[in-house]
C-alpha cells in the first residue's frame, strides 16, 4: 500500500529583526518597517559604547519615530543628537533635528542640545562649555564628547588663524594650566604645532598652514585697469 504523502507544515514568516542581518542591511531593506525599531535603538547604544557613528541608521530611526511617536525614547533621541554634535562641522545635527517634531524640540533635554548647537555654530566656545558643564548628565553619557568638540574648535581656529594666543586656545578647547601644557606638548610632537613667545602677548601657538589660513596676495588696483584707459592718460601727462 502506498504511503500517504505528508503535508508539510507551513513555515512561520520571520520578521526582519529575527533574521541575522546587520543594521545597515536592515535599514537598506526595511527602512520604513517599525519592526526594526528595537534593532536601531540597540544600535544607538552600541554606537555610544563603541564610539562609532552611523548617521544613516540614526536618521532611519528618527523617521520611524515620526510614524510611531508613542514609541519614541527620549534617551535614545538625546544620544543621537549628542553624537550629531560630535560630528560637527558636518550638518548632521540639523538633519536630525528636521525629523524631530517641533513640540518635542521644546522639551528637555532637546532644548539644551539646540542651545549647545547654536553656540558651536556661532563659535561661542566659552558659552558652550559653560552650558555643557551645567548639563553633564546629558553630554557625558556619550564617551568622547569633549574630545570631539575640542577637535571641532581647533578646526575652526585653524581656518582663520596661523597664530593663536594661548588664552584664546585655552578658552576654545576648555583646557588650562598643566593640562594645557601637556596638550600643547602632544600637538607640537605629533601635529606640527609650534610655540613662540611674543612681546606683550604671552605665548603664541603657531598652527600648520592650510589653504584657508594663508594670506592671499591681492592684486594691485593697477593690474585691473584696462590698457586702453592707461593709454588715454599719456597725452594728458604730455
Amino acid at each position: 500500500m502506498a504511503r500517504e504523502r505528508e503535508n508539510p507544515k507551513p513555515q512561520q514568516q520571520q520578521s526582519p529583526s529575527s533574521i541575522s542581518y546587520t543594521v545597515e542591511e536592515l535599514v537598506a531593506v526595511n527602512p520604513y518597517n517599525p519592526d526594526i525599531l528595537p534593532d536601531l535603538e540597540n544600535y544607538v547604544n552600541e554606537q555610544v559604547s563603541s564610539q562609532t557613528y552611523s548617521l544613516n541608521a540614526n536618521l532611519c530611526l528618527l523617521r520611524l519615530y515620526q510614524f510611531e511617536p508613542e514609541r519614541m525614547s527620549t534617551q535614545i533621541v538625546s544620544r543621537i543628537l549628542v553624537k550629531a554634535l560630535m560630528a560637527m562641522p558636518a550638518p548632521d545635527f540639523s538633519l536630525c533635528l528636521f525629523l524631530i517634531p517641533e513640540r518635542v524640540q521644546m522639551e528637555e533635554p532637546f532644548k539644551t542640545l539646540i542651545v549647545l548647537s547654536h553656540y558651536l555654530e556661532t563659535t561661542r566656545f566659552r558659552q558652550f562649555w559653560d552650558e555643557a558643564a551645567k548639563n553633564r548628565s546629558v553630554v557625558e553619557v556619550v564617551p568622547g564628547f569633549e574630545q570631539a568638540i575640542q577637535a571641532y574648535a581647533i578646526h575652526v581656529l585653524s581656518l582663520t588663524y596661523q597664530k593663536v594666543p594661548r588664552p584664546v586656545l585655552a578658552e576654545a578647547i576648555n583646557v588650562e594650566g598643566l593640562s594645557l601644557d601637556k596638550f600643547l606638548e602632544h600637538q607640537v610632537t605629533n601635529c606640527g604645532w609650534v610655540l613662540e613667545k611674543s612681546q606683550g602677548r604671552g605665548q603664541l601657538v603657531v598652527l600648520p598652514r592650510n589653504e584657508f589660513n594663508q594670506p592671499e596676495l591681492k592684486k594691485s588696483s593697477a593690474d585691473s585697469i584696462p590698457l586702453e584707459h592707461i593709454t588715454r592718460i599719456f597725452p594728458v601727462l604730455g
